[in-house]
C-alpha cells in the first residue's frame, strides 16, 4: 500500500508523493561519538530499548547500546539518566566488553519473584549481560539500572576464552515470554546460528541465562531457474543476522538475516520450530563476488529478478505493537511495516525526516516500539530507533545516536 498523507490534517507527518510518508521525530538523545574522546569513550550507539515504569509511566526509561561505550539510560525527553561501562578485557590482549543488542522484559519471574529485567548481548565477550529496573529508583531521581548479572556467566556460543576472541560471539538478541517462561534470544556474528536460553537465577540474587537449543538458518538458497545462491561475503563467513523480536502473544520468533530477509520462526520453551521467509530484500538472488583487496562484494551478474520488493539490504532492526510488525530497510533508510499475524502482508513504508530541530535517521540498525500511554507526547505509544548518521558530525568524527518517533504519528497513516 502507497502511504500518503494531509500535512494540514497531521502536522507532524510531510507528504511525500511519489514515496513513503515522512515521519518527524519529537525529540532525540544527544549524539555519541566513536572515538576516545567522546564521553563516554568509544561510544557507538547500536540498538534500543524502551522499559515502561510499572509506577509512572511517564518515568518509563529508554535504554540504549553503545558497544565498547556500555549501555546509557535516556528519560523520555531524551536526556541521559546515566551510563553503565562494558566489562574491561580480563587479559591485557583480550576483547573488551562491546554492547550490541538490549531488549526488556517487565515482570520476569526469577529466583521467585517478579523482576523487571534489561538483557544485553556483550558482542565482545560473548556474553548475555543482565540489568535490573528499579521503578522506585525512578521516583526518587536516583539510578534505575543495576547490573545483576550472574558472576560465573558462561559464553554463550565459544567453547573456550580464546574463541571467544574470534569474535563469533552474541549479536543480535531480543527477549520475551513463551507462556509465562522468560525466554532470551541471540544470535551469532558472522554466522546464521540463532540460540534460546532460558533465565536463570544466580547466587545472591544474580541473573543468568543457559542455552537451551540452536537453529541454523540456510546459508544457501535454491532459486526457481534451478541454480543456487549464496550471499556474498568473506571467506569462511555465512550470512549473519542481528534484528530480532519475539512476540510473546503469537509464540513468534521473528528474525532479520541482513543480506536474505525477515523469517518467522515459530518459539517454544524448549526450542524453535520450522522457519518460514515471510519477505525478501530486494537483491536476493543477485549474484556476487568478494573481492579480497577491497575486502567487498560487488554485483558479478544480471539480477534474475527473484528479490522483495520492500527491504533493501540489510534487513535490520525489529518491533512489534497493535498489528503490526516493522523493519528497518537499512539499504535506503526506510521502516517497513507488515501485519504482525497470518502471512505478514506488507502494509506500508515511512521515513523518519527531520523537522524542528530533530535531525533525521538514516542507515537504522535497531528499534523498539511499546503502544502504552507513556504521557501527553506518546499517548498511543513510543517508536524509537537508532540514528546511523547523526548530523551535524563532531568535527571530523561521525556520530550516531537515538529518535523518539510518536506511534501515533505512525498509526495516523498505517490504518
Amino acid at each position: 500500500m502507497r502511504i500518503l498523507l494531509m500535512a494540514a490534517v497531521v502536522p507532524l507527518l510531510i507528504a511525500s508523493s511519489p514515496g513513503p510518508a515522512v515521519v518527524v521525530p519529537v525529540t532525540q538523545t544527544g549524539a555519541f561519538v566513536d572515538d576516545p574522546s567522546g564521553s563516554p569513550a568509544d561510544a557507538d550507539a547500536d540498538d534500543p530499548a524502551i522499559w515502561v515504569n510499572p509506577r509512572s509511566a511517564r518515568q518509563s526509561v529508554v535504554l540504549g547500546t553503545l558497544k565498547e561505550g556500555g549501555l546509557a539510560a535516556f528519560d523520555l525527553a531524551g536526556r541521559t539518566l546515566g551510563t553503565y561501562p562494558a566489562p574491561a578485557p580480563p587479559t591485557p590482549d583480550a576483547k573488551p566488553g562491546r554492547y550490541n543488542n538490549v531488549d526488556v522484559l517487565g515482570g520476569a519471574r526469577v529466583g521467585g519473584r517478579s523482576r523487571d529485567l534489561a538483557f544485553v548481548s556483550d558482542r565482545g565477550r560473548d556474553r548475555v549481560r543482565v540489568y535490573e529496573l528499579d521503578a522506585r529508583g525512578a521516583a526518587a531521581g536516583s539510578s534505575v539500572v543495576r547490573d545483576v548479572t550472574d558472576p560465573g556467566a558462561r559464553p554463550v556460543f565459544s567453547s573456550s576464552e580464546q574463541e571467544v576472541d574470534d569474535q563469533r560471539t552474541a549479536y543480535g538478541l531480543a527477549a520475551g515470554f513463551v507462556g509465562r517462561t522468560p525466554v532470551v534470544v541471540t544470535n551469532r556474528r558472522n554466522e546464521a546460528r540463532v540460540a534460546l536460553l532460558r533465565v536463570t537465577p544466580g547466587p545472591a540474587g544474580s541473573v543468568g541465562t543457559a542455552v537451551v537449543s540452536t537453529l541454523d538458518l540456510p546459508s544457501s538458497f535454491p532459486l526457481p531457474d534451478g541454480t543456487t545462491w549464496t550471499p556474498c561475503g568473506e571467506p569462511g563467513e555465512r550470512p549473519q543476522l542481528e534484528g530480532m523480536v519475539v512476540d510473546s502473544e503469537h509464540g513468534v520468533l521473528y528474525a532479520a538475516q541482513e543480506d536474505v530477509g525477515i523469517w518467522r520462526v515459530p518459539l517454544r520453551a524448549t526450542g524453535f520450530g520450522t522457519p518460514v521467509l515471510v519477505d525478501k530484500v530486494r537483491s536476493f538472488g543477485v549474484p556476487q563476488t568478494y573481492d579480497p583487496e577491497t575486502e567487498e562484494c560487488s554485483v558479478s551478474g544480471t539480477d534474475p529478478g527473484f528479490g522483495g520488493a520492500h527491504l533493501t539490504a540489510d534487513a535490520e532492526g525489529l518491533a512489534i505493537g497493535d498489528g503490526y510488525l516493522i523493519a528497518s530497510s537499512q539499504g535506503d533508510s526506510r521502516f517497513v511495516a507488515y501485519e504482525r499475524t497470518g502471512r505478514n502482508r506488507y502494509v506500508g513504508e515511512f521515513v523518519v525526516g527531520s523537522g524542528r530541530g530533530v535531525d533525521s535517521v538514516e542507515h537504522s540498525d535497531g528499534a523498539h516500539l511499546v503502544t502504552a500511554d507513556l504521557g501527553p507526547r506518546y499517548r498511543k505509544g513510543l517508536l524509537v530507533v537508532h540514528d546511523g548518521e547523526r548530523t551535524p558530525a563532531v568535527g571530523d568524527l561521525p556520530t550516531t545516536g537515538f529518535a523518539y518517533v510518536s506511534w501515533a504519528d505512525v498509526l495516523e497513516e498505517l490504518d
